[in-house]
C-alpha cells in the first residue's frame, strides 16, 4: 500500500478536497472551502494545511457563529448537495459554533465542524481556555457538541483519521441522518506527520441514492387516498430537496388534493396555483387552517411536524382523520401514528402517483380551495397596499420587497415577527424563492446566510430581510461580505423593539414588558422611557456597507432600484411600526401563569386554558 507523509491537519484538507457528491448523474465538489477565524489551537495544524492547499478557498469570517450559519444557508440553497468546513481554535471560538451546530441538526443540514482541542499527550495543563474537570481529564468545552452534533468524535491519535473521516462522509451525505458533524483535533495530533494512505486522498464520489418505500406500505397508502373525502398534503422541505416539486404538482393537479406548506416547504407549489392554501399552523392562512381542521387525511411530505405546523396539536381536528407521512427519515415518517413512507420524496410521489391516476376529489372540494385560495391572495393585497401613515407597517415592507423581486430572487429571513408574516404574505414562485430558517429561528442568522446563499446561486438576488433586534445580535458578517465582494441587499426594519416576543408578551398578559428599546425611567426603574438613538444607517456605513435610508414606501421602491445597480452589499434601512402588523393567527402554545395578580394574565390564562381543550393526541 501507497503511503504519503503528512500531518494531520493536511491530511484532513487534502481528504476535503477530494469528496464529491453525485445524484440523478449530476457530481459536484462537496465541499466549497472552509471558514473561520484562526486561534492558536486551530492555526498550526488545520491552519498549515490550508496554506499548502490554496485551491480550497479559506474564507475569514467575524464571528465563528456566523461561519456555521454561512454554510447552513449554502447547504439549504444546494439542496443539501454541498456545504462548507467551519473551524475555530478551542475555548470560545468552539463554543461560538454551537448554536450554529443546533441549527443545523435540528434543520437537517450538514455542516462539518472542526475545532481544535486539547493537547493529546496533557503534558501541558490546565492550557489556555482548557476546561477543568475533577473528575475526568478526559473532557474539553469540545463536549458540548455531542448532543447538537449528528456524529462527534475525538482525534487523539493521526491513525484513527483514516476510519474517522469516512464516517464524516457517510453522515453528511446522508438524506436520513445529515446533520452537523463535529470533528475535534487537538492542537498537538494536528501538527503529528503520519504516513497516510494514499488511497484515503483520491476522488471519491458519495451517491446520493434515492431510496424506495415498502410496496406494501405503497399500496396501503392509495387505499387510504382512495378512501379520503378532504384529503390535504402538508408540504415541508423534503419536497424541496428532494426535488420533488414537478411531481408534486403533477400529483395536485390530476388529483384536486389541496397543499398547505410549512415554513421550510414554501415554495414547493406555485403561491397562485389553484391547489395552494398557503402557509398552515400557528402562522397559516384562513383556508389552509380550515381545511387542515376538517381534513379526513393528513399527508406529510418531509415535514418533521414542528409546533407552529400543528398550532401546538390543535390543527387536525376532524375526529377520524389519518395521517401518511412521506419521509426521508423513519422517525419523521412515523410521527402522528402515521402510515409511514420511509423513502425518498419524489420516489415515493412518482410510484403513489401510478396507483392515483383513477382518483379525484370532489369538484365541490377542489372548487372550495381555488376560492380559498383566491380569497386570500386578495387579502395579501390589502396588506400590501399602502395606506401613507408613518411608520410604514411591516406588511407594507414585505409588499414593496415582494412586488420588486422577480420570480427567482431569494427573500432570507430567521426569527422575529418578520417570519409569519412572510410565511402568509409572501408570494412564491419558484422553490428556492423562499429561504426560512425557523426550525431553530437563530436569532443573527440572516446576514451571514445571506453570504451563504449568495454563494450558493451567485445568479440570484438575495433580499435578507431582518429586523432592529436581530441585526444587533449578529452584523459582523457586513465585512466579510465586503471583504469576499459578495453583493446581497439587506432591508432593515426598525421598529425600536422586538416586535415578536412583545407581541407575545402583550398575549399572555405581560404587556410587552422588557420588550422595548427605551432608556430606563429613574422613577419606575422599568425601560419605558425615550427611545433609545441608535443610528443604524451609520452603523452599516461603518462596517462598509453601501446604506440607503427610506422613509416612506416610495422611497423604499426607489432604494430598492438603487440597490439592484449596486455591486457591493446594500443596507436599506426603514422606520417601521412595533405594532401594526398581520392579525389572525392560530394558536401557538406558550404557558401562562397559573395564578398572577395581574388581571391581564389571569384573562390570558383563561383563554389559553379553552385552547387546551383542543389538543390532541395522534394514536
Amino acid at each position: 500500500m501507497k503511503t504519503q507523509q503528512m500531518t494531520v491537519g493536511q491530511a484532513v484538507i487534502k481528504f476535503l478536497k477530494n469528496q464529491h457528491v453525485e445524484r440523478d448523474g449530476i457530481e459536484n465538489p462537496f465541499f466549497a472551502g472552509c471558514l473561520g477565524i484562526f486561534g492558536h489551537g486551530i492555526i498550526a495544524g488545520v491552519g498549515q494545511g490550508l496554506t499548502q492547499n490554496t485551491d480550497f478557498r479559506y474564507i475569514m469570517t467575524r464571528n465563528e457563529q456566523s461561519s456555521v450559519h454561512i454554510a447552513i444557508a449554502y447547504a439549504k440553497m444546494k439542496n443539501r448537495m454541498g456545504t462548507f468546513a467551519c473551524i475555530s481554535s478551542i475555548g470560545p471560538g468552539a463554543t461560538n459554533m454551537i448554536t450554529g451546530a443546533a441549527c443545523a441538526t435540528i434543520n437537517r443540514i450538514p455542516v462539518l465542524i472542526i475545532p481544535g482541542d486539547l493537547f493529546a499527550t496533557r503534558s501541558v495543563g490546565p492550557v489556555l481556555q482548557q476546561l477543568e474537570s475533577s473528575s475526568t481529564q478526559d473532557i474539553s468545552v469540545n463536549d458540548c457538541f455531542k448532543p447538537v452534533s449528528k456524529y462527534w468524535d475525538r482525534i487523539n491519535r493521526a491513525e484513527q483519521l483514516v476510519t474517522s473521516l469516512p464516517e464524516v462522509m457517510r453522515v453528511l451525505t446522508s438524506p436520513s441522518d445529515t446533520g452537523t458533524v463535529t470533528l475535534c483535533l487537538p492542537q498537538d495530533v494536528q501538527a503529528e506527520a503520519f504516513d497516510f494512505p494514499e488511497e484515503l486522498f483520491r476522488k471519491r464520489v458519495w451517491r446520493i441514492e434515492r431510496p424506495r418505500p415498502d410496496i406494501s406500505a405503497i399500496n396501503e397508502a392509495a387505499r387510504l387516498i382512495k378512501g379520503s373525502k378532504k384529503p390535504v398534503i402538508i408540504t415541508g422541505g423534503g419536497t424541496i430537496y428532494s426535488e420533488a416539486t414537478l411531481i408534486l404538482q403533477q400529483l395536485v393537479e390530476r388529483t384536486g388534493i389541496p397543499v398547505a406548506e410549512t415554513f421550510a416547504g414554501k415554495g414547493a407549489l406555485r403561491y397562485d396555483h389553484p391547489c395552494n392554501l398557503g402557509a398552515v399552523g400557528a402562522t397559516g392562512t384562513p383556508g389552509a387552517n380550515e381545511i387542515t381542521g376538517e381534513a379526513d387525511l393528513v399527508i406529510g411530505i418531509g415535514t418533521r411536524y414542528s409546533d407552529f405546523t400543528t398550532a401546538s396539536k390543535t390543527a387536525f381536528q376532524n375526529p377520524n382523520v389519518k395521517f401518511i407521512n412521506i419521509n426521508i427519515a423513519s422517525f419523521d415518517s412515523g410521527k402522528q401514528s402515521a402510515l409511514p413512507l420511509t423513502g425518498d420524496a419524489r420516489v415515493c410521489l412518482e410510484e403513489l402517483s401510478e396507483l392515483l391516476t383513477d382518483y379525484k376529489v370532489a369538484s365541490e372540494y377542489s372548487n372550495h380551495v381555488k376560492e380559498l385560495n383566491q380569497a386570500w391572495d386578495r387579502q395579501v393585497s390589502e396588506f400590501y397596499q399602502v395606506k401613507g401613515d408613518l411608520p410604514v407597517s411591516q406588511p407594507e415592507v414585505v409588499g414593496a420587497v415582494n412586488d420588486f423581486a422577480r420570480p427567482r430572487d431569494v427573500v432570507l429571513c430567521a426569527a422575529g415577527s418578520l417570519p409569519g408574516d412572510l410565511h402568509k404574505l409572501w408570494r412564491t414562485s419558484d422553490p428556492k424563492g423562499f429561504h426560512l430558517e425557523y426550525g431553530y429561528s437563530t436569532m443573527g442568522y440572516e446576514i451571514a446566510a445571506g453570504i451563504g446563499a449568495k454563494m450558493a446561486c451567485p445568479d440570484r438576488e438575495i433580499y435578507v430581510m431582518v429586523g432592529d433586534g436581530n441585526y444587533l445580535m449578529m452584523n459582523n458578517e457586513i465585512v466579510t461580505a465586503i471583504q469576499e465582494g459578495i453583493k446581497f441587499t439587506i432591508i432593515l426594519l426598525n421598529n425600536n423593539g422586538f416586535a415578536s416576543i412583545g407581541g407575545l408578551s402583550q398575549s399572555i398578559g405581560s404587556m410587552r414588558f422588557g420588550t422595548k428599546y427605551r432608556y430606563r425611567d429613574q422613577e419606575t426603574g422599568l425601560l419605558t422611557g425615550e427611545t433609545l438613538p441608535v443610528d443604524f444607517a451609520q452603523n452599516a456605513r461603518s462596517l462598509g456597507a453601501h446604506v440607503i435610508e427610506a422613509h416612506d414606501i416610495d422611497s423604499l421602491k426607489s432604494a430598492l432600484n438603487h440597490a439592484k445597480k449596486q455591486t457591493q452589499t446594500t443596507v436599506i434601512t426603514i422606520e417601521t411600526s412595533l405594532t401594526k402588523g398581520v392579525p389572525g393567527y392560530a394558536w401557538w402554545e406558550v404557558a401562562i401563569a397559573e395564578v398572577s395578580e395581574q388581571s391581564t394574565v389571569q384573562q390570558a390564562r383563561t383563554e389559553y386554558m379553552e385552547h387546551k381543550k383542543k389538543q390532541r393526541y395522534y394514536l
